[in-house]
Formats: structure tokens, sequence, C-alpha cells
């Protein structure tokens, strides 16, 4: 069982390294604080194993894989192309604002969408990352049941789905620290934040479509 958790854990870390994935997880992470992401990462993960590994496994019992796995690589696409239309949306319509402040002696700087800047978005921020991580976890079926055929017995228990989360995690936190150096060093007006998104809403839309049409 030990090294089926290994073999869990490697194929998590490899499957977050999707352009899919580091695009979704750029998407929520981008002018966040380094609390919010890495909540966000963390709980994208735990949507995103879980619902993959249920999901891989109610079609591996039922046997119906290539007619329902199709409609999940469909499912992951629109949710990265939608992502992308609404950041696009938002920088464009200048509803992307930054407000600077000192606050224990030091410069802070909060991103938000909209008129008024609140403190208690946390709890949605997360619960938008995790629906979109279950969402998306859909997409990844074909893989994770090639993965189950290598371990003996197929038998899947909350070990592995914690292994998958470690190994899927493992990547997203890290990208996370790239994405927290670029809001520190990149995010510092108006315009480079408007710019930012903007990019970054080119690319959800450029990769949800190509996984669509692939």
């Amino acid at each position: 069982m030990e090294i089926g958790l290994i073999i869990i854990f490697w194929y998590g870390a490899l499957h977050a390294f999707g352009a899919d994935h580091l695009t979704a997880i750029a998407d929520f992470s981008i002018g966040r604080s380094v609390k919010k992401t890495l909540l966000v990462t963390l709980t994208f993960a735990f949507g995103h194993g879980l619902m993959l590994f249920l999901f891989a496994k109610l079609l591996h019992e039922y046997g119906v894989m290539e007619s329902l796995s199709g409609y999940g690589d469909v499912i992951s696409s629109s949710v990265i192309i939608a992502i992308g239309l609404y950041l696009l949306y938002m920088a464009l319509t200048d509803r992307i604002q930054i407000n600077k402040h000192m606050h224990n002696d030091g410069e802070h700087v909060h991103i938000y969408f909209g008129k008024s800047h609140s403190h208690g978005e946390g709890s949605s921020v997360a619960t938008s990352a995790l629906g979109m991580g279950a969402l998306m976890g859909i997409g990844g079926v074909r893989g994770m049941l090639a993965t189950l055929g290598m371990i003996e017995g197929n038998i899947l228990d909350w070990t592995m789905i914690l292994a998958f989360v470690a190994g899927v995690s493992l990547v997203f936190v890290s990208f996370g620290v790239v994405i927290l150096y670029l809001n520190k060093n990149l995010l510092t007006n108006l315009t480079n934040v408007r710019r930012v998104f903007a990019t970054a809403g080119v690319v959800s839309v450029a990769v949800g479509t190509n996984m669509l049409i692939a």
C-alpha cells in the first residue's frame, strides 16, 4: 500500500503541472495576501483531489468512463474560459481597484473588485476555490483511472485521497509563492494591476479554448 500511496502522491504532483491547473491558481491568487493565497491553493487542491478521486472511482465501478469523462474535459475547459472572461470583463470595465495604507509600520496593498473593499472575503474566496477545484477535478478522470489501475486491488480510501491532495498541494503552494512574489513586486499601481489581470484573463481563455479543441 505504501508504494501505491507514493504513486498517487507523484501522480498528484505531475497532474498539478497542467496548464489549466496553474492558470486557475494564478487567476485566484493574483492580488491576494499570503494568507489568502495559501487558503486558495489548499482548498482548490482539496476540492480537486476529492472530486477527481470520487468521480474516478464511480466511473471505474460502473464502467462508463468514456462517455462521462469527455463531459468532464468540457466542464474543466469551460471553467477556465469562464474565469478568464470574468477577469477580462473586470479589467476592461475598470472594476478592479487598489488601496494602499499603512498598517503595523508597513505599507499594505489591497486589490479588490467593485467599488468598496471588504476584509471579510476570505471565506467566499475559499469556497469559490473549493468549488472550482471540484469542477475541474472531473476533467482528470482518465489519468486517475490509469493510476488506480497500477495499484493492486484498486481500493479507494482517505489515505489515497490525502496522498493525492498532498502531491497537488506541493506544486500549487510552490506556484503560489511565485504569484506572491509578483504580487509584491509588480502589483504596486492600478495600471499594472489591470494589465496583469487582463493578461491572466487572456491566458485563461486561450488555455481553456485549446483544451476544448485539442
